[in-house]
This record gives structure tokens, C-alpha cells and sequence, in this order.
């Protein structure tokens, strides 16, 4: 789905002024709405192998920088994911996780753990010139990332895999398996 140029511009940009003496809870509901539809608008996808160089730089792939919104201005977030990858977030897309990370209950045990162990990871990286990544040291000891990377597009976001981790994790996948998770995830029914 493609949108016109006005029509993203007012979504994105224009929402604030449009809204100004509803409540602040339409607006945070007007708000949280522009920024799931701007994750609709640049999707992630494809996978890309690239080499790391002795400093931890990693070329990011070109295939995916045309996806890369202008307000994100080549600048990311890195965090641990939820597998032994990471994942990697453009300024805008964080900007919506950070949202979601504000409603979590910090009076909660589960609340203040998942928060902490989320954010105490998360590193902000630039693009250099040359279109690099460094990739920080600990995240990438963390996830056995050595001298190659995988870039996954993943949506909203990027995975960044080690090439003998990922091969593990798709040698446990096989395709009935894949077949029923994406029925089960997707909704679909198994007998039609």
C-alpha cells in the first residue's frame, strides 16, 4: 500500500497539529495510530550476508536502506533479541518500542525485569560514510556474531545473526513445522 506524499506528511506530521484541544488521551491514541501506520509504510525484508572488519563494522545492506525512512536519518538502536541475534531498530521505529516501553507497569517485579533487561543492552549506532554499522562488542560476544553478519528484515525491524547460529536455528525449523507455526501464528485453518 502506497501513499501519496500529502497524505503521509499529514499523518506523520500533521497529526499533532490537527488534534490540539482533544484530550491528551486522543492524542496519545491519534499518536500511537500514525506511528503503527508508519511502520506499515517501510517494511523490512530480505536477508543479506555481510563481512565484519577487525573494528566491528559491518556494511548495511543497500537493499535495505532504501526502506529506511528519512526521519530515521541513518541513525539505530541496537538491542539483545528475543533469539541470540540482535536487533536492530531505525531512530523511528525505536522511537515507537520506547512508547510500548512506557506502559509497561513499573511497579511490577515482571514490569521493572523486562524493561531492565531490554534496555540495559540497547546502544545507539550511527551509519558512517561508507554506509557502516559498528556493531558494539558486547552484543556481539553476546550473540557469537564473529567475522560475518546476517541482516534480516523482520518488519518493523532488523535481525542481525552469526551465519552458523541462524543455520542451527533453520535446521531445527523443518517445513511441517514452519507450515503449522505460521497457521497457528496467522490464524489460518489447518483443514482447508
Amino acid at each position: 500500500m502506497r501513499l501519496d506524499f500529502y497524505r503521509t506528511f499529514k499523518l506523520l506530521c500533521g497529526l499533532k497539529w490537527e488534534v490540539v484541544g482533544d484530550s491528551p488521551i486522543t492524542v496519545s491514541n491519534q499518536l500511537k495510530t500514525a506511528v503503527s501506520y508508519q511502520a506499515i509504510v517501510a517494511s523490512f525484508k530480505g536477508e543479506y550476508e555481510h563481512s565484519i572488519d577487525s573494528k566491528g563494522r559491518v556494511s548495511f545492506p543497500a537493499k535495505l536502506r532504501k526502506y529506511l525512512a528519512p526521519s530515521a536519518q541513518d541513525r539505530f538502536t541496537i538491542v539483545r533479541g528475543l533469539e541470540k541475534c540482535l536487533y536492530l531498530y531505525p531512530e523511528d521505529h525505536w522511537q515507537a518500542v520506547e512508547a510500548s516501553l512506557e506502559e509497561i507497569n513499573r511497579f511490577s517485579l515482571e514490569g521493572r525485569t523486562l524493561k531492565r533487561s531490554f534496555l540495559r543492552t540497547a546502544e545507539d549506532v550511527v551509519l558512517d560514510n561508507q554506509n557502516r554499522i559498528a556493531l558494539p562488542a558486547k552484543l556481539m560476544e553476546w550473540a557469537e556474531i564473529t567475522s560475518k553478519a546476517i541482516f534480516i528484515g523482520s518488519g518493523d525491524l532488523i535481525e542481525v545473526w552469526d551465519p552458523e547460529r541462524l543455520a542451527k536455528q533453520d535446521e531445527e525449523l523443518d517445513f511441517d513445522t514452519y507450515q503449522e507455526l505460521f497457521q497457528k501464528v496467522m490464524g489460518g485453518n489447518k483443514d482447508s
